[in-house]
């Protein structure tokens, strides 16, 4: 096992925290009336899916094309068998498996705080420890020390009772990790020692702090004139 395993664990963690999970919850938050709503139905819950099949089979071919490089088959059935199991768990969750905790919900910037400094800590892990690490197995141990580190984060956030959360503590549960993402564009926009371009990755980062700032602003507004109207 090498650091492709870790690099493909961290993506892994990744996307299904910041590109899946936090678009959901930024838009939830941004359409309110429309949160309870499915976003597909009908002939949409083929056709996207369909799309997303078709991309995955191009990118295969793709990526050797590109690289030169054609993985192993036996990782492609691994991937997919990993795959069907995580389909299968998610869809014995019960709807509600996160709003079961009955910890007294925290402040929303302590909220904050826990996936910001998670984000923080993953980052040292998958980041720094692969190419510092040179003990049999490293790759294996900085695994399941990332997993821990995530799967325990998760574990402490839905202890808290979520049906007493309000808007701003879904919003600062989003706000964190992203924080971290701003503040890292700025540095990815002055290094020097990378390779790619990294171009505009301050404004980028710029125009995510903007628009966080104005939700936030809404959520605030809106949070008050709703305890306003219930002390009435």
């Amino acid at each position: 096992m090498g650091d492709g395993w870790v690099w493909a664990v961290e993506l892994t963690a990744y996307h299904a925290i910041v590109s899946v999970t936090i678009p959901i919850i930024l838009v939830e938050l941004m359409y309110p009336e429309m949160s309870a709503e499915p976003w597909l139905n009908g002939k949409w819950l083929k056709i996207i899916p369909g799309l997303l099949l078709a991309d995955v089979v191009f990118g295969l071919f793709a990526f050797s094309q590109f690289t030169g490089f054609t993985p192993p088959v036996p990782q492609y059935l691994l991937m997919m068998l990993f795959t069907v199991v995580f389909i299968i768990l998610a869809r014995s969750l019960p709807r509600d498996w996160a709003r079961r905790g009955t910890k007294p919900i925290i402040s929303p910037r302590k909220i904050m705080g826990i996936p910001f400094s998670g984000a923080i800590v993953c980052g040292f892990i998958f980041g720094v420890l692969p190419d510092s690490l040179s003990f049999p197995f490293a790759p294996v141990f900085v695994i399941l020390l990332g997993v821990f580190v995530v799967v325990g984060a998760v574990r402490y956030l839905v202890g808290f009772d979520w049906n007493t959360a309000t808007p701003l503590h879904r919003y600062s549960l989003a706000a964190g990790p992203l924080a971290l993402f701003i503040i890292f564009s700025v540095f990815q926009e002055f290094d020097g020692s990378r390779l790619d371009n990294t171009s505009g990755m301050a404004f980028v980062g710029f125009a995510f702090l903007v628009g966080l700032l104005l939700l936030g602003k809404r959520l605030r507004n809106y949070t008050m004139t709703e305890h306003n109207f219930s002390s009435e």
